[in-house]
């Protein structure tokens, strides 16, 4: 009859890792009634739990440990793509009850700061097609990071190592002259970019006011998108939309561009239009109703708001300031070579000083 194996429990902490496509310094490794535990929400690696049982196997691995003045033992995973090391922090079975007590508390406190960060992501949109399950499993890579208001959080150049998600706060994004060239609050995400392409951070973010992010480390955050294929699918969606605001911003407008009225005002849309003598369609989703607004050779053909239409309708669509816009080349056939509704830039001055003065007589 062959003799049973004895394996002692023990938990091993990492102390150094060099390209391992998996794990990070400082978390544990644990071997409890014969299994191996390994940190929650990874992927988990045969080399490193054969040998966590090898070592856990050998009564001398642990023959040099006392309880006083006890020496590290270093021990490394064997090696696959990349390397850890790991060192022995102390064997459950000789844990005292202070130990146990210390331990449990730690346990509560882990679970507390779980809970913390599950809470304030459950209602942010990048992650509401993750189960419950999932998020806690993101939650328990996210490390919790407080910056001070006028920070520097990411400095244009620097290696993209980070993705930040925004818990309160804001920051904003900053050109090299110091413009400010966007804004960013609670729930929105930066240094995705850098992540995806690997090259260096293109702009450099400040803190406006004191800010709380959670840190997704790099290694975590391609593991996230390996193991929830739906967040790739949200970021390709962001870092378009984002690429479309930029290219707003630069004066740029082509087919297919969409974006939000708290973006860009529909004045600076309509103008960004005409100077660019753009013949097309911009369609506006309101909430109150659809509009649409075409243009020849960036001139106004014609503009349809609810029963409204043309002047009339150009003058109410300028006082909305939300909703969402997308732009399409070309107008019907029965638009074109027509004649204009008038001159733009009159057209856009009138229709602003009649927002001005609804406005000023609802005052």
């Amino acid at each position: 009859m062959l003799q049973e194996k004895k394996f002692r429990d023990a938990v091993f902490v990492i102390t150094e890792e060099r390209l391992c496509p998996i794990y990070n310094v400082g978390e544990e490794l644990k071997v409890a009634d014969l299994c191996a535990v390994l940190p929650d929400a990874k992927a988990v690696c045969m080399v490193l739990v054969e040998k966590l049982i090898e070592i856990t196997g050998k009564k001398e691995s642990f023959e040099r440990f006392s309880h006083l003045n006890t020496k590290k033992s270093k021990f490394d995973c064997g090696g696959c793509k990349g390397l850890i090391c790991f060192e022995y922090k102390k064997e459950k079975g000789f844990s005292t009850l202070q130990m146990k007590l210390l331990s449990e508390a730690e346990e509560r406190r882990r679970k507390k700061h779980l809970d913390k960060f599950y809470s304030k992501l459950r209602n942010f949109p990048l992650f509401e097609s993750l189960d419950d399950g999932a998020l806690y499993d993101l939650a328990s890579l996210l490390e919790l990071k407080t910056y001070p208001k006028d920070k520097v959080v990411l400095k244009k150049g620097e290696p993209g190592t980070q993705l930040f998600i925004l818990l309160a706060g804001k920051v904003g994004v900053i050109a090299e002259d110091g413009q400010r060239l966007a804004e960013m609050g609670k729930g929105e995400i930066f240094g995705e970019m850098s992540l995806l392409s690997g090259e260096p951070v293109s702009c450099s973010i400040h803190s406006l006011f004191e800010t709380e992010a959670a840190l997704l480390s790099i290694k975590n955050f391609k593991h996230v998108l390996k193991k929830y294929p739906v967040l790739q699918l949200f970021l390709l969606k962001m870092l378009v939309d984002r690429a479309q605001a930029m290219a707003l911003r630069s004066g740029n407008i082509t087919s297919g561009m969409s974006g939000e009225l708290n973006e860009i005002s529909i004045v600076e849309l309509l103008q960004l239009i005409n100077s660019n003598q753009k013949t097309g369609t911009v369609e506006l989703v309101l909430d109150d109703a659809r509009a649409v607004v075409l243009f020849e050779e960036g001139e106004l053909m014609q503009v349809r708001y609810k029963d409204l239409m043309d002047k009339d309708a150009l003058f109410a669509l300028l006082g909305k300031k939300a909703g969402r816009f997308s732009y399409t080349k070309g107008i019907p056939l029965e638009f074109e070579n027509g004649e204009p509704l008038g001159s733009f830039m009159g057209l856009i001055m009138e229709g602003v000083q009649f927002v001005d003065e609804q406005e000023y007589g609802e005052s």
